[in-house]
């Protein structure tokens, strides 16, 4: 039966004094014999899974459905102004991805209900000689719904291999204002575009079916080491902004004022906005630094809050 915590009890059978149960997630991995003296890995990393429902209830919303395994842990949603928009964090407290690591996060926000999810630090994936890591994130989001998704870029380290899909599915009227970025590797260790390869796809389907599907495979060992044109560049970011109800008013003059935020920084950063396939815009952004990324994050998100709901920034808390 499912604990207050959504976790799942366990049970083991005593075979006698010396039975000793593994705590969940420290399991080792199956060993096969290989030769004398010798053992081959049969299976590495962790699976571990996020589920949540969000609800709308009294003006606020509220997780009314949560379960999640190791190494995921969930702490309560935080109310950080009075929209009653649910502010969580998606806390990984292992420090990060390791070859084979599969992780998952399912999430529903129910009817009118606004959520605000971000990260506490950014996703590290670290080096593995073969299996990949990877994150795979799937999204409902009901009528009249706001998810605003803001997780800290994902850091890859050279050697690394990272596969991350994301999905999301949005019903009449729902909002998604969806960031995702990458840095070319750990910067200060001169890890730059040293990982082995990194795949990312997005896709995002409205009401009526429409579709749109940003994909990429990275491989920089590839054409001479060059990677595109975001080669000189360390960090790329995509930020798309989806509603079926917005007015082609509201998204001309948005999409004038975030052309005049990508063109404020020439020299340190590069970017670029249009319409999409689906109702809202799209926006790629690439910098030098950490610093201006998140620069770029906050001034984009602002410009969006005003335009769409005339909000102020929200001042995110993360600990």
């Amino acid at each position: 039966m499912p604990t207050r915590e959504g976790r799942h009890k366990r049970t083991s059978r005593e075979t006698g004094p010396s039975s000793k149960r593994i705590p969940s997630g420290k399991r080792k991995p199956s060993l096969k014999k290989k030769g004398p003296g010798r053992f081959e890995t049969e299976s590495v990393g962790r699976v571990g899974e996020l589920k949540l429902a969000y609800t709308k209830r009294d003006h606020r919303t509220i997780i009314s459905h949560a379960y999640f395994t190791t190494p995921w842990k969930l702490l309560p949603p935080i109310y950080l102004d009075d929209t009653g928009a649910a502010y969580t964090l998606l806390v990984n407290p292992s420090g990060g991805l390791v070859g084979g690591d599969y992780l998952s996060i399912d999430m529903n926000v129910e009817q009118d209900a606004h959520v605000l999810i971000s990260a506490p630090s950014a996703n590290r994936v670290y080096r593995t000689e073969g299996k990949v890591s990877e994150q795979h994130v799937n999204i409902t989001v009901g009528s009249g719904a706001v998810l605003e998704w803001f997780p800290e870029h994902t850091i890859p380290f050279a050697g690394s291999r990272f596969r991350q899909v994301l999905q999301a599915t949005l019903a009449p009227g729902a909002t998604l204002l969806l960031w995702d970025a990458v840095a070319s590797g750990r910067i200060a260790s001169g890890e730059r575009w040293a990982f082995t390869d990194l795949e990312n796809s997005i896709q995002i389907t409205t009401a009526s079916g429409s579709t749109l599907l940003e994909r990429y495979v990275l491989d920089p060992s590839t054409d001479l080491g060059c990677v595109g044109l975001a080669e000189e560049w360390n960090y790329v970011a995509s930020f798309y902004v989806v509603n079926d109800a917005t007015s082609a008013e509201v998204w001309t003059g948005l999409e004038s004022k975030i052309a005049e935020i990508l063109d404020a920084r020439p020299g340190e950063v590069l970017g670029g906005v249009s319409a999409g396939p689906v109702p809202g815009l799209a926006v790629k952004v690439l910098t030098r630094t950490a610093t201006d990324l998140t620069a770029m994050l906050d001034a984009l998100w602002a410009a969006v809050r005003e335009g769409l709901w005339n909000l102020p920034p929200v001042s995110l808390r993360k600990y």
